[in-house]
């Protein structure tokens, strides 16, 4: 990797969204389903099964979208 300021720059804002999409797929099933399990039981069942795999579909199109636009601003994108 080179030690160029914008590729560091590029690398940082990518773990970080990284870092922040995986924070919240582990907080929702986990969380979530723990947490609500004694107020709502069903609810958080659901939570934990099929709650997570649309969160999870949610993640990868925001990263997908988040990343072109990261792209663009350190003008690394597909032309």
């Amino acid at each position: 990797m080179s030690d160029k300021p914008e590729n560091n720059a590029y690398w940082a804002a990518n773990i970080r969204i990284v870092t922040w999409c995986l924070v919240i797929w582990a907080i929702v099933p986990f969380g979530f389903g723990i947490l609500l399990q004694p107020i709502m039981p069903g609810f958080a069942f659901w939570v934990a099964q099929q709650g997570s795999i649309l969160v999870f579909l949610a993640i990868i199109f925001f990263y997908a979208w988040r990343m072109n636009a990261l792209d663009r601003e350190h003008g690394v994108d597909e032309q």
